[in-house]
């Protein structure tokens, strides 16, 4: 900081950059998804706010810091090495087992290439490339850390804006189901600043450690195709 309530220039630009791409106005394709919250929501397992508190809590510390994170945390220092990027998202492929998570991932990442090669984002159009000829899976995680390395934005902010952004994904899937009010969205948002905060100063696990629990959601996942109504893709 170059003096107290004061931002550098180069402060300020990563701060904006933090804004427009963590905001959820930003067309991630995120709000397709519920990832199980709409069945679980169905099946009675989710009806009020902490029942919503608690899942999220859990997709943050059984799946996207174990996970997620450190697949990010890859692409991000991989500096835009094709090879290494490939690596993390085949690994992430590799470990995520429910198809419809798998495929959400993998759709989420589709459209983040897309707004970023369109936008003429560094490295965006030749890792879409790769992904539409089959020859990478293109997962969320991965492109996160690949585009917002390109975009100069440090690896602490990018685990930020990507665990925020993933928790504010569920409790809008929350909301637009009915099972919280926009008061209740604050209130658990900011209940989970700590959350993050716990998460993220812990060393990220390295690849070869990854792993995910998430049982109740990767079921409801894969049990959301028979649903006799559905709002959301998963």
């Amino acid at each position: 900081m170059a003096g107290r309530g004061v931002l550098t220039m180069n402060e300020g630009r990563t701060l904006l950059a933090m804004l427009q791409h963590g905001d959820s106005f930003f067309p991630s394709g995120s709000v397709s998804f519920s990832w199980g919250i709409e069945t679980l929501g169905a099946d009675g397992r989710i009806v009020k706010a902490p029942d919503v508190e608690r899942f999220v809590t859990h997709q943050l510390r059984g799946r996207w810091a174990t996970s997620e994170r450190p697949v990010l945390c890859a692409a991000h220092a991989a500096g835009g090495d094709p090879a290494r990027v490939l690596a993390a998202d085949n690994l992430m492929e590799a470990n995520s087992l429910a198809h419809e998570q798998r495929e959400g991932s993998k759709r989420m990442g589709a459209a983040l290439l897309n707004i970023h090669a369109r936008l003429g984002t560094a490295g965006a159009k030749a890792y879409q490339a790769r992904v539409r000829a089959g020859e990478a899976p293109g997962h969320v995680a991965v492109v996160q850390g690949l585009l917002w390395d390109a975009l100069g934005l440090d690896l602490t902010s990018a685990c930020h804006m990507a665990a925020h952004g993933l928790s504010v994904g569920l409790l809008g899937a929350a909301l637009r189901l009915g099972l919280i009010g926009h008061v209740d969205c604050q209130a658990i948002l900011s209940r989970l600043h700590e959350t993050i905060e716990d998460i993220l100063h812990a060393p990220a696990l390295p690849l070869s450690a990854i792993h995910a629990y998430a049982p109740a959601a990767d079921i409801a996942m894969m049990r959301h195709e028979i649903q006799e109504t559905r709002l959301f893709s998963n």
